[in-house]
Order: C-alpha cells, then structure tokens, then sequence
C-alpha cells in the first residue's frame, strides 16, 4: 500500500474487529481462558493481551500503522517524546556507557542526555550536527547509541543521514533519529540507514495538541547488527529477568521487543488507550496537513528573509538555506515541515513581537492545527547557558515558528504587523 493508504488502513483489520472505526479498549487488564493461557502468554509460547502497561489492541494498531509509515518492522508506543527517546538510550546503554547526541536537538533533549542521564552513570557526548566526521574522534569502546534529529528544534537544521550512518555502522554503533518535526510523510530516517527512529506523537501525529505520546520504531533487520555485537551483549544473553530469554534467538524484531518486555514492564510510561486512538485519528490526515504546513512554512519564510527587521531566517525549504541539498536528498518532494525561526536583534525585540502576535499563539508546542510562536532562549531552552544557547543554535533574539492551516495570507499580515509594532 501507497503512503495515503498505509494512513487510513495499516494495521487494522475491520472484518476482525467489525467496526469501521477502531475501537478504544479502555481497560487495565484482560481476562484469559484459563490458567495454561495465562502461563503461555507470560512465556511468550503465545502472543496477546496481558496487560495495558504492555499492550493493548487500540495502541496496537497505532504501533502497527506508524511502523508501516515509517517502513520500520515494529514500534511501542510511550507515554511521552520523551520517554520515548529516554527508552531509546536505556534500552542499550548502562553505567560506564556513553552515548553521542547532536548539539542541535529539542531542549528537553539537551538537559536529559546532559543532566538526568548522567545521574545513571551514563556520559553524553556532543557534535555539530554540520560537522558530522567529529564522530570518529567520539566513538569508543563503551558507545551505544547516536542521536540526531532529523530536522532539529528550534534551529532548524537538516542532519546529513547518510554520513551519520556511514561512520555508525563502521564500528557497529546504533543510530536513533527523532523525526518528529519531519515527520515520515517528510523523511524515512530507516530507508537511508537508520536502526531506530522516535518521535513525540503529540505534535504532529495528533496535530491538534489533544494528547501527550510517543513512539519508538525499529528497522527490519536490526537483529542482525546486534547479534553478536559485543556492545550490545544484553541481547545476546539470557536476560534473567524473563525466564532466560535472548533476545537476539527470537524471530521478533529484538529493539523493540526488549523496549516492551524490560522497559514498559519495570519504567511503566505507556500511553492511555485513549490517546492511541486520537493518534490514528492523526494519522488518517497526516499526509495532507504535512503538505499544507509545509508549503504555508515555505511562503511565511519567504516574506520574512524579505523582512528588514529580520536577521536571519532559519527555513530548509528556501533555496537560499544552507540546509537545502540535504531538503532534496532526504525529504519527499521538496516538502519541510511547519517549523521555522527566524532571528531579530535582541532578545527583548524577539519577546515584544512574541507579545504582538493575535493568531499566532504563545504556546510551548509545535504541530497544532494552530499557529504557534515560542521564544525559546526564555523557555524550552531557559536552563541552558548563552554559551549552550549559542552551541544549539539558539541565539536570544531566535523566535520560533509552528506554522498551523489557518490560511496562509492571514499569518502573514499577523506577523507583519507584529514585526512594525
């Protein structure tokens, strides 16, 4: 099936079911046939529903459908982006370990992988998602994982996928991308080499900021990177855990099932069933919306690089960016997401017109329905240094854009007239 298709259809069965639409299974537990099923279903001799915190049939269709849009072989659903991208790391790394992230990425990302992930022993490393050879020098014996985004929050960069997998896969290191802003209507990060993708689903999966959510998907074929692979020996051992299990002997895609059976089991971040369902309803539109943010992100960009009280605009969408081959390498017909920033002199300017807009809402979010303005050197990115700031790509006068699908003309006119208040 055709992306569009995938959208609508993948991963439910409605002659199973009966319904149209998917049902919500709004329940904690599930009642088994007898005694030998419950036992089997823990053995994983058989596979269903034991428990919500693991499974459930809505979040199942919305791992199954995201999966297949993003051409990965399985995916679990979180609570949160961020748990999503915490699972990511903890599912390979322990104490001792280090993992190597790009120093543009989401603010939550910085101070996890910088702060909380260090408390476990765990050390972060940083490179410029521009200068992705720095890696070599990175790398050691304890890496475990490199994490990138594929278009960066808020700076708006384009990560060279490519290269980054090139110099991953020569010493049998892990890649993760967070796709989130470029969604994979934009991008696919597995079919240019990626091992695991993430994403909040409460940006543009939703779309209308209705639920907090995330999801972690893993490539076909993943098993045969990590079997064997020394840094990655806990899937190659019996986890005592779980009755023994190796994870690399089982004909299921091992990242992912790992993620299930150790993570959601003993961390617990799994979403309500609820708002799996209001993810699939997202994804029934998300190729179209992508198209609309996109191409209204593409004209506001232009009218304000035409600006002259802008400095600088941050759009990979406009030729004149330096992130543009990479545009028309990795992303689908020339489309670049609803996300853009721009630059003004001061930060005090950039917080007057973040006042000054009327549809343009001032919301920490991005991927709404509705337009969305942040300053983010005094929010997302508040507890990093001007030092930080700066390393990130977020100068104190950057303001960042979501673009919504109001009509095009009118954000325009809204971000004129908060430009010459």
């Amino acid at each position: 099936m055709r992306e569009n298709t995938l959208a609508i259809h993948a991963g439910y069965d409605g002659n199973e079911f009966g319904t149209m639409a998917v049902p919500i299974y709004q329940t904690t537990a599930y009642e088994f046939r007898d005694a030998e099923h419950a036992a089997n279903l823990f053995e994983l001799k058989e596979l269903g529903n034991i428990y919500t915190r693991l499974m459930n049939p809505t979040t199942d269709v919305f791992e199954k459908r995201f999966a297949a849009l993003e051409g990965g072989a399985a995916a679990v659903a979180t609570a949160s982006g961020m748990s999503a991208i915490f699972y990511a790391i903890a599912n390979v790394a322990e104490a001792g370990d280090n993992i190597i992230v790009a120093k543009q990425v989401y603010g939550g990302t910085t101070t996890l992988t910088g702060h909380t992930i260090r408390r476990f022993g765990i050390e972060a490393r940083y490179f410029d998602v521009y200068e992705p050879e720095e890696l070599e020098a990175m790398i050691d014996e304890r890496t475990k994982l490199i994490h990138f985004e594929s278009i960066t929050n808020p700076s708006v960069d384009v990560a060279d996928i490519a290269e980054i997998v090139r110099i991953a896969d020569r010493h049998g290191v892990l890649t993760c991308t967070d796709n989130t802003v470029a969604t994979p209507v934009i991008c696919k990060p597995i079919e240019h080499g990626v091992d695991v993708v993430v994403h909040s689903a409460s940006k543009y999966t939703t779309g209308q900021g209705l639920a907090i959510g995330g999801i972690v998907v893993e490539r076909e074929g993943l098993v045969e990177k990590l079997k064997g692979n020394q840094r990655y020996y806990h899937f190659n051992e019996p986890d005592p855990s779980y009755h023994g299990l190796v994870y690399t002997d089982l004909p299921l895609p091992p990242f992912t099932l790992r993620t299930r059976l150790a993570l959601l089991r003993d961390l617990g971040a799994a979403p309500s069933p609820f708002n799996s369902w209001l993810y699939i309803q997202g994804l029934e539109t998300l190729p179209l919306r992508m198209r609309q943010h996109s191409d209204s992100a593409l004209a506001i960009a232009e009218f304000l690089e035409a600006h002259p009280k802008v400095k600088k605009v941050n759009y990979p969408g406009l030729k004149s960016d330096p992130n543009y081959p990479l545009v028309q390498k990795y992303f689908k017909k020339g489309m670049a997401s609803g996300l853009l920033s721009f630059e003004v002199e001061s930060r005090e300017e950039a917080q007057r017109i973040a006042d000054s807009t009327k549809l343009f809402k001032l919301v920490v979010n991005i991927g709404d329905s509705k337009s969305l303005i942040t300053h983010p050197a005094s929010t997302t990115h508040q507890q990093l240094s001007k030092e930080e700031l700066e390393a990130a790509g977020v100068p104190e006068g950057l303001i960042r854009l979501s673009v919504g699908l109001e009509d095009t003309e009118d954000l325009i006119e809204d971000l004129r007239q908060a430009l010459q208040n």
